[in-house]
């Protein structure tokens, strides 16, 4: 039997872990370790040498990208069909598991799974038929407070009624849901879970059946499992030592989302006997990176503890750029990635990482300025997103009544009670007199046909629209953006809805509203159009079909998040400041902290060649101006794996809270840093910085009313006041 094939590419740590004799084993594998290859060759090991029964392996990851990556690997290292395994993820085995004994869960031989939307819409038809508001119980909130239960292995039965109102009415809903579900055969994602376990835990003969069959399990991302998922694994291997798991405490990134890290260390008591290996050659990063990363790491308490190194070279120092704000910090990464293609250097190869979903529309404009292809990774762009395009549908609304598309979007937006029943009789009206939405709303109300209920919710969305726009003649444009997201009652929507990431939708809307502020209307306005509509036509084309096609070679966006297990030759992570990155959520609470420094490991960890870290002195985000600090995690790494781009020395750094005064000794030309300047448009402004020489000389000015803007001198058209 040929058994090079299998340990030759291992290194010394991979192939120990390979090669152990059966046991639990916990495989401590670090960024860039080979964690996948571990798991591969392990299994291929038991099959091949051990002698182990392909029928024997049960092999279990969290995504069906990993599944099929493992299985492909071990069909070219055994030439055997992968499908004698049974290799896939939590929900794919456990949805296999209910499907060859559906009886004995008590579930009808024809069950159908809901995905996400499926069970959305279904709870939605529960909450219309418990007569519950929806604005009072959002239905992605008790989507979400269901699924968390479930997660936690807790029936709506093993809850007790307590005195709070909230908690009682949800627990009621629950109890109607899962009824509602078992009369109907149909069965979400957390329910498979938690239905599988039961399964096994009710049923001594079926758990003995599938204990005597796997005789080894296989565990991926072991960090990410959350208590449903652990307790299901436990039944299946009691206490036989036949657990093998890989995972990286320092890689627990989604607590949020249920991930119990502690399950690593139940991993361990209760296998007291378990091996313990530790990967930590990486195969990916330049030693300099891996050294800022395990230095920034080793804050962190309760560690397992492990020293990722590399043999491939130091490389270059990490770069550190201090922006003068958002708008500088984008435009210096775009410059830099554009330095990087035209060197010959593919755009593939490149990440931007923020925190926040929001920083993207800065990068997202600066990239589309200069021509730059990129595509958001696992989301959407900045224009894109249901709530940026919920608030400008009444925008457009306010500017034009007879825009169909954005009545229908906003309507019943949040929900106020108008009916699917009223708009297919406005839609009626609208196609038989062939006039708009709008004036078949008003029609409608006028004709007196609707239940009172159904009229006063009609009357209330038009007479909304009608004071928007009084309200708002006259305004600033960014004024005119924040009242309506503020009184359409979106932002209040989404402050309730904080199960589905409603705070994210918040700083979106809010940065809408900053967008909106930034916005130049002089530039391209031959028609004389009005701040609003111009507005209204950038955010259009910025939505448009400018993102690159999937395989097209583009700059990847992403969060930090969304950037775990992925690896670029070169990195951006951007927005290092305190509130920020670490978020303000997590600077009180020791845990969040520690997560959060643990997603700044992941995100450095996923540069290969050259990283950059960057962060602004001043930023508008969210609708607000902050003077925020570095980073904390930036001062966690020591300086001696930093080199920090273009050191200034004409603008003072800003302390924790205090607005930074401009020195007013550096002369560039005609004007000096510090002076006040005004502007036809603008009105008065400080000048901050300049840059540039000739006709591409530009200013940056902190101007009174409209704050920074950066303007070319050739023509800003602007007069010294001082």
């Amino acid at each position: 039997m040929d058994i090079t094939k299998i340990i030759d590419p291992l290194n010394d740590a991979q192939r120990h872990a390979v090669t152990a004799a059966s046991t639990a084993m916990l495989v401590l594998a670090g960024a860039g370790s080979g964690k996948t290859r571990v798991l591969v060759h392990r299994i291929a090991w038991q099959i091949q040498v051990e002698g182990l029964s392909p029928h024997n392996i049960l092999a279990v990851t969290f995504t069906n990208k990993a599944a099929r990556e493992m299985r492909s690997r071990l069909e070219e290292l055994l030439a055997i069909p992968a499908q004698t395994l049974w290799i896939g993820t939590f929900h794919g085995l456990a949805h296999r598991l209910l499907r060859r004994h559906a009886q004995t869960a008590k579930l009808p031989a024809t069950f159908q799974v809901m995905d996400s939307s499926d069970q959305l819409r279904l709870i939605k038809r529960l909450l219309n038929r418990l007569n519950l508001d929806e604005e009072k119980w959002p239905p992605k909130q008790v989507q979400w407070h269901i699924n968390a239960q479930k997660d936690e292995g807790i029936r709506a039965r093993h809850t007790s009624e307590t005195g709070d109102p909230y908690q009682r009415q949800m627990l009621a809903v629950y109890r109607a849901y899962e009824d509602l579900c078992d009369r109907s055969g149909m069965v979400d994602f957390a329910e498979l879970l938690l239905r599988a376990h039961e399964l096994l835990r009710d049923n001594p003969d079926v758990l003995e059946f599938y204990q005597q069959r796997f005789l080894q399990v296989h565990v991926d991302e072991f960090q990410d499992t959350n208590t449903i998922q652990y307790a299901w694994l436990r039944l299946l291997t009691q206490d036989k030592d036949n657990l093998f798991v890989v995972g990286d405490d320092d890689q627990s990134i989604y607590g949020w989302r249920g991930a119990k890290i502690e399950n690593l260390y139940k991993f361990q008591r209760q296998h007291p006997n378990h091996q313990l290996i530790r990967l930590e050659q990486n195969y990916r990063s330049t030693g300099t990176i891996l050294k800022a990363a395990n230095t920034l790491i080793a804050n962190n308490d309760g560690r397992m503890g492990k020293e990722l190194w590399t043999d491939s070279g130091d490389g270059e120092p990490i770069s550190l750029y201090a922006a003068f704000n958002e708008q500088d910090e984008a435009y210096f990464v775009v410059e830099r990635i554009r330095a990087w293609a035209n060197e010959g250097g593919a755009r593939s190869d490149v990440a931007i990482l923020y925190r926040s979903n929001a920083q993207s529309r800065q990068f997202e404009e600066k990239l589309m300025a200069t021509n730059t292809p990129y595509r958001v990774y696992g989301g959407l762009r900045f224009f894109d997103r249901a709530e940026i395009k919920n608030a400008l549908a009444y925008c457009r609304l306010m500017s034009n009544r007879n825009d169909d598309a954005s009545f229908e979007r906003v309507v019943n937006t949040p929900t106020r009670g108008i009916g699917a029943k009223t708009i297919d009789d406005i839609r009626m009206i609208a196609r038989d007199q062939e006039i708009s939405l709008w004036a078949a709303a008003v029609a409608l109300v006028n004709q007196g046909n609707l239940s009172a209920r159904a009229s006063n919710a009609l009357k209330s969305f038009l007479l909304l629209l009608k004071q928007l726009a009084d309200e708002t003649e006259g305004l600033a444009l960014y004024e005119k953006v924040k009242l309506v997201v503020e009184k359409s009652g979106l932002l209040e929507l989404y402050k309730q809805a904080k199960a589905d990431k409603g705070e994210e939708k918040v700083e979106n809307l809010e940065e809408l509203v900053n967008a909106a502020r930034l916005f130049d209307a002089d530039t391209d306005n031959e028609d004389n159009l009005g701040e609003l509509d111009l507005f209204l036509a950038y955010a259009a084309l910025e939505a448009g079909d400018m993102q690159a096609d999937e395989f097209e070679d583009c700059v990847q966006l992403m969060t930090l998040h969304s950037a775990k297990g992925l690896e670029f030759k070169l990195v951006f992570l951007v927005g290092m400041e305190e509130g920020l990155f670490p978020s303000q959520q997590s600077v009180d609470d020791a845990g969040r902290l520690e997560e959060e420094r643990r997603l700044c490991y992941v995100g450095i960890t996923r540069a290969m060649r050259k990283l950059y870290l960057t962060y602004a002195e001043s930023r508008r985000l969210y609708g607000r101006e902050s003077y925020p600090r570095p980073s904390r995690f930036l001062r966690e790494i020591p300086a001696e794996f930093i080199q920090e781009v273009r050191i200034r020395g004409n603008i003072s750094r800003p302390a924790a809270t205090i607005q930074p005064k401009p020195k007013t000794t550096m002369t560039t030309g005609t004007y000096k840093i510090g002076q006040k300047v005004s502007h036809e448009k603008f009105g008065e402004g400080i000048v901050l910085q300049m840059e540039g020489q000739g006709a591409q000389e530009r200013v940056q000015i902190n101007f009174k009313q409209v704050g920074m803007k950066w303007l070319m001198l050739a023509y800003a058209k602007l007069n010294i006041i001082s």
